[in-house]
């Protein structure tokens, strides 16, 4: 079967300020010349082989011994690639798909709610011995709500029955020091309270902690894929994005601190075995060069409320969570923080989310291997 359905607007929450209309228009215009198709993945490269493909019932989430959540079109297509069909190239172009064969859609006792139809769709794979249910979802914080994705996230405790669930995708950057492509993983979500301070707002952490084995085996770094970030791209974004907006800004305050020009190689994390927690947003927010919210891996929008809901039914909780927009500059308007941070995002998402991906299949391959 091939789901298909019209995607959720693809500006974050966390990028939409109140005073800062028109990012969808710049969105459906903005324009990077360097967009090499996603290669196929050398498992060979790592000794591993891919995950495999099975047969994924309609209308019943099947058993599972880990839910791999996504959230956006470019997540989802990076996702698909990494997982289901990684034997070919994926071009930049197909990054936006709401659609691919083999998934199915989940809309069983769905609510009730004004343009929520469904609450996500899954395909089932097999890593190892072990099966994983992968799941776009539909269900967000900031729509239909922070009570819809707890419902989501229990349904899938209930009716999977995961040891695990782990929650990927493009995330805003917190850290000063993390460039574009950077890959953050964490076992604790902190939930974004405004108008309280800092030190006050609610944390959720598992005991789990990410099994690192294959991230130092010969060839893991062949299956990475630099993020195609070149100065001539991002030069021409910052003239397309000056000539929109009407402003007048040097892409050196736009791309603050360079962070918007990968790392050679791209940067993985691991911050499981202590207590560094991400931040989550349901309304704008953003990390600066000034390192208000440097305490943090980085600033997505649903998984602090996944990290409560699983602590609570005593299920292991992780997320990975790739840098898409770095932190913004300090000095720049709200406005135009969203901006920016928008123009990025859209731009490299789906290059930021491969690398994601493949963190995520390490991970998984090696921890459902040391539980065989």
């Amino acid at each position: 079967m091939k789901s298909t359905h019209p995607g959720k607007s693809n500006i974050p929450a966390r990028l939409s300020a109140a005073s800062s209309p028109g990012e969808s228009e710049f969105s459906a215009t903005l324009q990077i010349t360097h967009t090499p198709a996603l290669p196929p993945v050398n498992w060979g490269a790592a000794g591993a082989q891919a995950p495999t493909l099975l047969s994924t019932p309609a209308d019943t989430l099947p058993g599972a011994a880990v839910v791999v959540l996504v959230w956006t079109e470019a997540e989802w297509a990076a996702l698909e690639h990494v997982f289901c069909s990684s034997a070919t190239a994926m071009p930049y172009e197909n990054r936006n798909n709401g659609s691919w064969s083999g998934w199915q859609t989940y809309s069983e006792d769905i609510p009730a709610v004004a343009g929520w139809t469904f609450w996500g769709d899954y395909r089932l794979v097999q890593i190892g011995t072990s099966k994983v249910l992968l799941f776009k979802s539909n269900t967000h914080l900031d729509f239909p709500g922070e009570s819809y994705l707890e419902q989501l996230i229990s349904r899938l405790i209930a009716t999977v029955k995961p040891q695990l669930i782990l929650s990927t995708g493009t995330a805003g950057g917190a850290r000063p020091t993390d460039h574009i492509g950077t890959v953050n993983v964490v076992r604790a979500g902190t939930l974004y309270e405004s108008g309280r301070p800092q030190a006050s707002w609610p944390e959720y952490m598992s005991p789990w902690t990410a099994n690192w084995k294959l991230f130092s085996a010969a060839g893991f770094s062949q299956l990475l894929f630099p993020v195609p970030t070149v100065a001539a791209d991002l030069a021409s974004l910052c003239s397309q994005f000056n000539t929109f907006y009407k402003s007048k800004y040097p892409l050196t305050t736009l791309n603050v601190g360079g962070l918007d020009m990968a790392d050679p190689s791209p940067i993985i994390n691991d911050m499981t075995g202590g207590n560094t927690s991400l931040l989550t947003a349901d309304s704008f927010l953003v990390g600066t060069s000034s390192g208000n919210l440097g305490a943090f891996a980085c600033v997505e929008m649903d998984d602090a409320v996944i990290a409560e809901t699983c602590v609570a039914a005593n299920v292991a909780f992780g997320s990975v969570r790739n840098i898409s927009d770095p932190v913004q500059n300090a000095s720049l308007p709200p406005a135009f923080q969203a901006h920016w941070g928008q123009a990025v995002y859209d731009a490299y998402g789906f290059y930021t989310s491969y690398n994601g991906a493949i963190a995520a299949w390490a991970i998984l391959s090696a921890q459902l291997q040391s539980a065989q």
